[in-house]
Parts: C-alpha cells; structure tokens; sequence
C-alpha cells in the first residue's frame, strides 16, 4: 500500500520506489498535477521528445477500450531503453483499464494518469491507494509556503530579486492553481524588464487589482459576519464608483460556490477539500472554509434570494443602488452570526 499526504508528494516523486510502476495523479490543482506528470514523465525516459520512449494516451479512448492500455503498457521497445506511458484526463471510469497493471504491473514501462478531483471513494483511487505497485499522488492548491518558494525560483531564474514583503503580497494575490500562478509570476517578470528587482510597483500593477482586493474583502467579511470589515471595505468600493449591481454579482458568485462546497462537505468530502474546489487565491481559503461552519444549505439558499432581490432592485432603480446592497450585505453578515451551520 503506497498512500502520501499531499505535502509529501514531492519528497516521493524525488525518489520513487522502484516497485511502484503506475502513478496516479489526481486533485482539484489542474496546473500542479499536469507539472507533477510532466516531471515524472522527464524523468523516465531518455527523450521526451522520442514517441517511442514517451508514448501519449487519451483517457477517453482508453476508457472506451481498457486493453489498449494494458498491450502498450505490455511492448516490448523497439531499441530497449526506457519507456514511459502518460494518460491523460477523463472523466469516464479508468479502473478496467489500470486493475490489470496493478496486479502485474509492467517491466519495461511506467505509467502516468492524469485524473481530476477524485473523492477518498472513488475506485480508481481506491485501488491505486491499495496496490503496492503504484502510488497516488495528490495535487491540492498550493500554499502559502510553496509559493513563496516557487516565486524565489522564478524571479531568480531570471536574474532579478524579490524582497520578502514584495514576495509575500505576491503570493496573496496569487491563486491555487499552479499553472496559472507561473503564468502569473511570468508575466510580473515580464512587466519589470531591464529592472534588477521585482517591487511592490510591479506586482500591484500587473497582478490583481485594487478593486478586486476590495471585492475581496467584502465578500469575506460578509460571510464571516463582520460589520466593521465590511463597511470599511464597501465605503472604498463605493468612493470609487464600482457599480452596486458589479459587487452584488460577486458575492452572489462566491454565496453559489459555497452553496456547491456545502453539498459537498454534507456528502462526505472534508470541508479543506471542498474549499480547495473553489479555486480561490491562498488568503481566502481559511475564510471560505470558516464560512463552511457558519453557513449550511438552507441558510446560502437564503442568502442567493436575499441578493437576487437586491440585484433586480438595483436593476430597477440605479440611485438607490448604495443603500438597496448595502441593506443586502449587512442582512447576510447578520445571518452569518445567527448560529453555526
């Protein structure tokens, strides 16, 4: 049985058991685990770039037809060497197809799947969790602390510096999807050009915006109950003239989203599972998570009709557009503070 924490991932992959000859990567983070299968595969072979080495599959087709899988995983290399076999993501059933190799895993070739966001039930999990010639690998959002390291990597990558309190408003603007935090970080290095140093300048005009954070902090605070937060951030977004119908949106987005988290939490899965779903930036996942416990599904279910109402208010009558939302928001915070979910 090979089962690792998520922060132990990287540690394993560095030196893998030479008995496991099938891994499993599979999470909510798209971006980590398309990096993680890459790097695996780079590792296996000789030439990525040789198909006979690194040979590519669709999930779908191999779904459709479990034995192609099985027979590639069984050839034998034309010119020996080492062989890798890198499945990508599906959302049909794999499990007839890597059962076989898990119960007499291949000799000349190790196999990558890629999966999305699979539950601690789901039976392809399950199985590669059991089976000792394989590993499953889980792929959550990045926290705090690995994006910080990966923003050093980058900016000294390309030959600039990046001070700590610059690196770490950075990473709270960043998200959790790893993919598109490098991207992110990316295009930051880019803005900064010939300057030796990435500063808080760069990162505030090029990642996230002003407004955004604002929206931000509402949110957060309305679903965390706490008035003063709120009116502090509301009075900003209001002096800047953020149309009221703009900001409603919001939070009627994040309230559907953790509506969807909630239905998730009550069918079983852990509420930091359900939270790293929503894709939001690193800050904002204790929040989300906290909101968890104070908001069930009839109390969000609630909240989306106390904020419909107040869309096709301010919909209706523009002027009273301030007033009519800020009613709306400080009736969820109340609600927020009404009792746990």
């Amino acid at each position: 049985m090979a089962t690792i924490k998520a922060h132990e991932a990287d540690r394993a992959l560095a030196r893998p058991d030479p008995a496991w000859r099938l891994f499993l990567f599979y999470g909510p983070d798209a971006g980590l685990v398309s990096e993680r299968a890459t790097a695996l595969a780079r590792a296996s072979v000789d030439d990525v770039q040789d198909a006979f080495q690194l040979v590519r599959m669709s999930g779908d087709d191999i779904a459709g037809d479990p034995l192609k899988l099985v027979d590639e995983a069984n050839t034998i290399g034309l010119f020996g060497g080492r062989r890798a076999i890198r499945v990508s993501v599906t959302s049909k059933p794999l499990l007839a197809a890597v059962e076989p190799l898990l119960a007499t895993p291949s000799r000349d070739a190790v196999v990558i799947v890629e999966a999305g966001d699979l539950q601690r039930s789901n039976p392809l999990r399950t199985a590669c969790e059991k089976a000792r010639t394989a590993l499953a690998v889980p792929c959550y959002g990045d926290a705090a602390r690995d994006l910080g390291t990966i923003v050093d990597e980058m900016v000294r990558a390309s030959g600039k510096s990046i001070d700590r309190t610059t690196r770490d408003s950075l990473v709270g603007l960043l998200g959790g999807d790893r993919q598109t935090s490098r991207q992110e970080i990316d295009k930051l290095i880019l803005y900064a050009g010939q300057d030796t140093a990435v500063t808080l300048a760069h990162v505030e005009s090029v990642v996230g915006d002003t407004a955004q954070r604002e929206q931000a902090s509402v949110i957060d605070a309305v679903f965390a109950g706490r008035f003063a937060a709120l009116d502090l951030a509301f009075g900003k977004l209001a002096g800047e003239g953020l149309d009221m119908g703009v900001l409603l949106g919001a939070v009627l987005r994040h309230a559907l989203a953790l509506m969807k988290a909630r239905f998730a939490l009550d069918a079983g899965r852990s509420a930091r599972d359900a939270v790293a779903a929503m894709r939001l930036p690193y800050p904002r996942l204790a929040p989300a998570e906290a909101a968890l416990g104070a908001w069930n599904a009839t109390k969000l279910k609630d909240a989306v009709a106390v904020l419909g109402a107040a869309m096709i208010a301010v919909r209706r009558d523009g002027e009273m557009g301030k007033p009519v939302a800020m009613r709306a928001l400080w009736t969820l915070a109340r609600m927020a503070g009404s009792g746990r979910g």
